[in-house]
Parts: C-alpha cells; sequence; structure tokens
C-alpha cells in the first residue's frame, strides 16, 4: 500500500491530547518551543496514557501533524534564526504563507502529499581546517523536522545509552567531561580517540532506516523521514547533486538520526563492558593499559566499518594517555583533572583582539556588551578546568585592551588629560603623562591609567570579570 492509498479519506479527530507528549516535562531552556526535558517518571505517565488510549506506535504522524506541535516547532525555528533555503523563503516569509494557507502543512503530512525540498549546500571552514559541509534545508522543512524531533525525542531518547551526551535533552559536553574525568581518576590512563570521517556525509540510509524500523512502526513516518534523508544538494555554483548517503548537518533532525544510528555502537560497548564517551561523533574509550588500548582501537574499528557502514579516519585516530587527550575543547589532565589548551586560550586572546580592534568607531560600552557576551560563554564552558589564575591574567589583558580604546577616542592630550584628572588622578601627573608621547599601548600601561580605569571604573562601566563567571562553577 502506497503513501496515498494509506492516506485516502484521513479525517483526523484526535482521541488523545497529542499537545501532552511535548509538554511531557518543563522545557529545556527559556524558549517556549525548546525541546523537552527528559525526566523517567513523567516520561512513563505520558506513554501509559499515550498506550492506553490509541495504537500510538503506529500513529506518530497524527502526533507529528498536531497544530500544536506544529506551532511550536515554527517558535523553535524562529528564534533558532537561520537562512532561507533554496526556496529563497525566510521565516517571516513562511509566517505569511503559513497565516495565508491555515491547515495546508498539516493536510499535506497527513494526505501523504508533503515533499521535501532540496537543501542549500554551503561549506563553511573547520577551526583546524579543512571544510565541513552544510545541507540547509528551506524554512518549511525545518519546521517540519522540528515537529519530528518534538515527537521522536521523547520516545527515541529514553532507549540511548548513559554515556551518549551529545545532542540530548537533560545531557551537555561538561557531562561527558565529568564521565571521562572519573573514568581518569580510577585509573583509565589510556584513551582510544576515535575519528568518523566525515561522519555525517557517510550515513549509510539503508543502515539508518533499518534502525530506526525497529524503533517505530508508523510506515508514513518512516517514509517521509527516507525522503528527507535523499533531498538532492544544490551546491554553491547551483549545481544539484542526488543524495544517496549522509544526513547533512543544517536541519533539525540530522542530529536525533545520528544518534540512533549511533546507539548501536554504543550498546556494542557497553555488551563488551568498556567506559566510554560519546558526544555525537566524537567518541572516547577510556582503558588501563597501552595494549588494551590498541586492541580496542582494531575491534571497534572494525565494528563500525562492518556492521555501521561508517568510515573511521585511521589517520586521526589514535591511542594516547589520558593526560594527553584533547576532548570537547579541554585536556584530560593527569589523574582526571580537567585543563584548557593553550590553543584554546590562544582563541580567546584572537577573539578578544578582534573585538576591540582600535579603528572600530564605536561607543566603549558597545564594545564592552560584545566582550561580556563571549567572556561570559567562554568562561561557562571552561568553568570546569582550574583556571582561575589565568582568567586573572586575562582579566586584566582585557582591561588593558579597553583602556587603549578609552584613551585613542579621547584623541587630544587635553581631552585624555582632563579625563585622567577627573578619575582621581593629580592633574599634574595627568598633564605629564597626556603629553608623554607615548604610543596607545604603552600609555595604557602606566600608573596614571590604571589609577583612572582600575578594576572599580571597569566594574561601573559593566564589564564582566572572566575570573568572577568561572569561580561560579
Amino acid at each position: 500500500m502506497n503513501m496515498e492509498q494509506q492516506s485516502q479519506g484521513v479525517t483526523y479527530q484526535p482521541e488523545f491530547d497529542f499537545t501532552t507528549l511535548a509538554e511531557w516535562a518543563r522545557p529545556l531552556g527559556s524558549g517556549e518551543g525548546a525541546i523537552p526535558t527528559a525526566t523517567p517518571k513523567r516520561e512513563q505517565q505520558v506513554f501509559a496514557a499515550w498506550k492506553e488510549e490509541l495504537n500510538w506506535d503506529e500513529r506518530l504522524l497524527e502526533a507529528i501533524a498536531d497544530p500544536g506541535n506544529l506551532r511550536r516547532a515554527y517558535r523553535k525555528v524562529k528564534s533558532n534564526g537561520g537562512a532561507a533555503g533554496v526556496d529563497g523563503m525566510s521565516i517571516d516569509d513562511v509566517a505569511e504563507w503559513l497565516r495565508a494557507h491555515p491547515g495546508e502543512l498539516r493536510q499535506s503530512l497527513l494526505q501523504g502529499s508533503y515533499q521535501p525540498q532540496d537543501v542549500r549546500g554551503k561549506s563553511i571552514p573547520k577551526p583546524n581546517g579543512g571544510e565541513r559541509k552544510l545541507g540547509i534545508p528551506t524554512v518549511i522543512d525545518r519546521i517540519v523536522q522540528q515537529a519530528f524531533v518534538q515527537v521522536l525525542t521523547p520516545i527515541l531518547d529514553p532507549q540511548m545509552s548513559e554515556s551518549s551526551y551529545g545532542f540530548r535533552p537533560n545531557r551537555s559536553a561538561h557531562d561527558a567531561l565529568r564521565s571521562a574525568s572519573t573514568y581518569a581518576q580510577g585509573g583509565r590512563s589510556m584513551v582510544v580517540d576515535l575519528d568518523l570521517e566525515k561522519f555525517f556525509d557517510k550515513v549509510n540510509h539503508d543502515v539508518l532506516m533499518a534502525r530506526l524500523k525497529r524503533k517505530i512502526s508508523d510506515k508514513r513516518l518512516l517514509y517521509y523521514i527516507r525522503q528527507m534523508l535523499k533531498a538532492g544538494v544544490i551546491d554553491e555554483r547551483g549545481m544539484r547533486h542526488e543524495r544517496e548517503e549522509g544526513t547533512p548537518q543544517g536541519g533539525p533532525l540530522s542530529p536525533l538520526l545520528a544518534n540512533v544510528l549511533l546507539d548501536d555502537f554504543d550498546k556494542e560497548l557497553e555488551r563488551r563492558g568498556h567506559k566510554f564517551c560519546r558526544y555525537a561523533d566524537d567518541c572516547i574509550i577510556m582503558v588501563k593499559t597501552m595494549a588494551a588500548a590498541k586492541r580496542v582501537l582494531s575491534s571497534v574499528t572494525r565494528y563500525l566499518e562492518n556492521n555501521l557502514k561508517l568510515k573511521v579516519n585511521r589517520e586521526k585516530s589514535k591511542v594516547v594517555s589520558a593526560s594527553e587527550c584533547p576532548y570537547l575543547g579541554y585536556i584530560i589532565g593527569a589523574a582526571g583533572a580537567l585543563r584548557v589548551g593553550k590553543e584554546k586560550v590562544a582563541k580567546f586572546k584572537e577573539k578578544i583582539r578582534e573585538i576591540t580592534r582600535r579603528n572600530r568607531s564605536r561607543r566603549l560600552g558597545e564594545t564592552i556588551e560584545e566582550l561580556n557576551a563571549y567572556i561570559r560563554g567562554w568562561g561557562n564552558y571552561y568553568k570546569l578546568a582550574a583556571i582561575q589564575k589565568k582568567a586573572e591574567k586575562l582579566d586584566g589583558w582585557v582591561r588593558r585592551k579597553l583602556r587603549v580604546i578609552k584613551l585613542k577616542q579621547s584623541k587630544r592630550v587635553y581631552t585624555i588629560a582632563c579625563f585622567l584628572r577627573d578619575e582621581g588622578v593629580r592633574e599634574d601627573h595627568a598633564f605629564m603623562v597626556a603629553g608623554s608621547g607615548k604610543g596607545w599601548w604603552r600609555l595604557s600601561k602606566t600608573k596614571e591609567s590604571h589609577r583612572a580605569m582600575g578594576k572599580e571604573w571597569f566594574r561601573k562601566q559593566g564589564l564582566v570579570s572572566l575570573q568572577s563567571v568561572v569561580c561560579k562553577g
């Protein structure tokens, strides 16, 4: 029976409040359309009700096409922003279309006429070199994919491994790092660091669909997912390419599908008794000896390539000491102590230099606002490491960069001297420093500049201290 025959004569009258599914727990984050948080007790209550009211596993499409679920998906896609797809329609254009065609998207899903469009290909540079290929679906397709995610996540997520952390409710990179630290403290001093070559581009559709069929019985839903996977790619030159493999990054559904595929790998590692942490396709396995690590690398490579049809990058996959293992931006140090690698600190300083460029014509307050957002984000991510002393030095360096901006914006000797005097510097010292002829960087280091623009002065300007951010962790 084809899709159209299956759905002929559908008149959907909900027998159960499908909106309950997307509200089975408090939303993760502040947005109303945020993906629900997984709480086992609430999950059991909701699905017990589902199974009592209807044959839920064969009617998932009705839950996805529920108007409340689609509205939440629209709000989530809107809050995420993002570029238009191949049809050129922005989120505002789609909002107008949805108002002009009420119920049309839902009916197309239920009647089998919905067809995902091609995705817009885009390449972006990776931080460590090379390019990452993105596939950007149209806004309408992103809404549909988000609607799928909102219904499928509470069904599929509870079945997944406890050692998987990426793109899952109530789980984060910090959770993965804490687990890795605990394993290292327990004597697992060797790490098998796996690198899956172009993972999202190389996912085998048949292997993925076979895993989905074990968990989902609604054939209409499986049909749509297959169509989403097969959507062509329009590259940056306007050429269309058929897609026979891969689940391109850029759509809301790809991370969930990736976790479904790799969950088999997780379960195999658990069956073998390994301790591991996986964040999306970034996986480390922690063992006690070098010999064991080499055996594990060889055996899991065979499993991934033979069973899941994935390609392991043998040049980048390696066995290393835990004290030298970079993972999710951290280094797993001696005895499990997490630290920040030198390259991450260098990247922090590079970004600060970009924000505080002297030739940017804008107020000091605007620069501080941009700095604050970056400092909070960087500090909150790296607060698991003991970097209080490093943060104190970086704070001093950031303040000096801002002193340069303030002094340069004052421009004239008289203006600089008056500013220094007004901030508590003796008048004769203020004029002597302002007229010294020193460059801006040297001038920012004088004791008079420090006295005028000390920690308290910057606090009043609203500058966030990196040290205060990391100490909260």
